[in-house]
């Protein structure tokens, strides 16, 4: 009998404690899941000067007051050149609000290929060429065409597209951000 009731409490004891063990780990996942979401939060974009193809330069600074997508592409990206349109038009309805476009050629993209881009496809927004790669670096070491961030008018980034984006998606995030003061 004093095995039986040794035994029950035993249980009992390890009931208390797979309890308390499932309590720590609820507690370790919601922190962590804290930590990733505090984390996620929005960075500013990085301090960066852009070569445009007039040999005019902008900097992340000249961004502060506008929603801005900053499209990171090269000539020779078949996803590139078939995105560009829709970027075109995504410009066109909301550049009366606030909002900008700067498309950043990627150092290997030759600059003569980027001018005649630009020119023949008639692009109404700043293009930059970044020679030596550093912007690209400065944005999280870009390397995959298409890559496109969204910045805010505080100048955060708020989003990143690696690919094509979905671009009524973008268009509701451009909606939203260029709502907020």
């Amino acid at each position: 009998m004093a095995c039986r009731l040794a035994g029950l409490a035993c249980a009992r004891k390890l009931a208390r404690m797979k309890k308390a063990v499932a309590g720590l780990v609820a507690a370790a996942l919601l922190a962590v899941g804290a930590a990733v979401y505090l984390n996620t939060g929005r960075a500013a974009a990085p301090a960066s000067t852009f070569v445009l193809l007039d040999g005019s330069k902008k900097t992340t600074a000249d961004m502060q007051g506008k929603v801005t997508l900053v499209n990171f592409w090269a000539t020779s990206c078949v996803t590139c050149v078939a995105e560009m349109p829709q970027i075109v038009a995504t410009y066109d309805k909301y550049r009366s609000r606030g909002y900008e476009t700067l498309a950043v050629a990627m150092s290997y993209d030759p600059p003569s290929y980027v001018v005649n881009f630009a020119q023949t496809r008639k692009l109404p927004f700043p293009v930059a060429i970044d020679n030596t790669g550093a912007v690209a670096k400065a944005w999280g070491d870009v390397q995959l065409t298409p890559t496109t961030f969204v910045v805010n008018k505080r100048g955060e980034i708020v989003k990143r597209y690696v690919g094509e984006p979905n671009f009524a998606e973008l268009h509701q995030l451009i909606e939203k951000l260029l709502a907020e003061t």
